[in-house]
């Protein structure tokens, strides 16, 4: 059995011309270089941008298969490196894999680059990297001084109950993305990057801002009547100061969920909530 690794990947020559992604982030970085014309498979998640849902699909994220990434004959598996990984180690195979860890801000950059050079393209991922990095200080330098609101990121919960709720926490991109767009996470101090939190602690650390992302849905956009019925389940609670204010938005979760080349897009609608004016 012999399973190259991503410094083969990189070693070789020509650049690969039928590339594997099995993540949304992954695929998003793959056209944000312009490389959709070489991106041979996608999961069932990678959404965005629009043509990437037209692909051959190797799976979902969380169970990516083996035969269907085989059929693709890929020149160049991208895989992540915390996140769930086809089963290489079946049968005598050559696959030229890289691994990526694209978790963080940090990592976004960093997966962008390993991206650009393995397939050919370094100078369009050093632009890609320069033109994030400039987005990302014009913001900082916006929200600078402003007072920070405290901020909450539902990620999950019982649909249509407020239980259940799972929050962005500590070591999450989600936490790094509250700090970029001018707020505070009041749940930065959990044990896990996504915790369970009961309603009565949210009540006691009383967000100012509630970004709630818990309708999973496949659209970019929520609908209005979805959107509304979120916005009516938090009315329930008007002891919470977000809700007192006006300051509860129900989005779709793709745009804030995914750490990848839009995450300057992301932090800018964040901070479009957190400071409105």
């Amino acid at each position: 059995m012999v399973i190259a690794a991503a410094a083969l990947a990189l070693a070789l020559s020509a650049a690969p011309e039928r590339i594997v992604s099995t993540a949304p982030s992954i695929t998003q970085i793959l056209y944000a270089l312009g490389l959709g014309d070489r991106v041979a498979a996608v999961t069932t998640f990678c959404r965005y941008p629009p043509e990437a849902g037209r692909k051959p699909k190797i799976g979902d994220y969380l169970r990516p298969n083996l035969e269907l990434i085989l059929a693709a004959r890929p020149d160049l598996l991208i895989v992540e490196r915390t996140g769930v990984k086809p089963p290489l180690e079946r049968g005598r195979l050559r696959l030229n894999v890289l691994e990526v860890d694209d978790g963080n801000l940090a990592g976004i950059f960093d997966a962008i680059e390993r991206i650009g050079r393995a397939a050919g393209v370094p100078e369009r991922a050093r632009a890609l990297n320069a033109r994030l990095r400039s987005e990302l200080d014009a913001l900082a330098r916006r929200v600078a001084g402003r007072p920070r609101p405290r901020t909450m990121i539902v990620l999950g919960r019982t649909p249509g109950r407020l239980e259940g709720i799972v929050v962005a926490g500590r070591g999450s991109y989600l936490d790094e993305l509250i700090t970029l767009a001018g707020g505070r996470n009041i749940f930065s101090d959990t044990v896990s990057p996504y915790a369970r939190v009961p309603l009565e602690e949210v009540l006691a650390r009383d967000p100012e801002v509630i970004l709630d992302l818990g309708e999973m849905d496949d659209a970019e956009t929520l609908s209005p009547a979805r959107s509304r019925a979120i916005l009516e389940l938090w009315r329930t609670q008007p002891r919470i100061s977000a809700v007192r204010a006006g300051q509860v938005f129900a989005e779709a979760p793709h745009l804030f969920v995914v750490p990848g080349p839009r995450v300057a897009e992301a932090a800018r609608a964040l901070a479009r909530m957190l400071h409105p004016r």
